[in-house]
């Protein structure tokens, strides 16, 4: 499944140049993920980064976007050929 960054964001900068797919992007508000680019780290690392420097833990699993391994490979496929 993607991630997505809580409202409790505080716009620390740790996630997006940690973004290994581009997937992350400052919105209007707080940093927000893009849930095509997503992959969790798949197909990069063995978790996902931004999960890991994020100070205050606001990415979380995004429940409207649920995708399994296969699914975010096959998105990894698709970004990085």
């Amino acid at each position: 499944m993607a991630l997505k960054i809580l409202d409790s964001c505080i716009n620390c900068d740790m996630c997006d140049p940690e973004c290994p797919n581009g997937a992350i992007t400052l919105g209007e508000e707080i940093y927000e993920i893009d849930v095509d680019k997503c992959t969790e780290c798949i197909g990069h690392y063995d978790k996902p980064t931004c999960v890991s420097v994020c100070p205050i833990d606001c990415v979380k699993p995004d429940t409207d976007n649920v995708e399994n391994e296969e699914v975010l490979l096959a998105k990894f496929i698709r970004l990085h050929g």
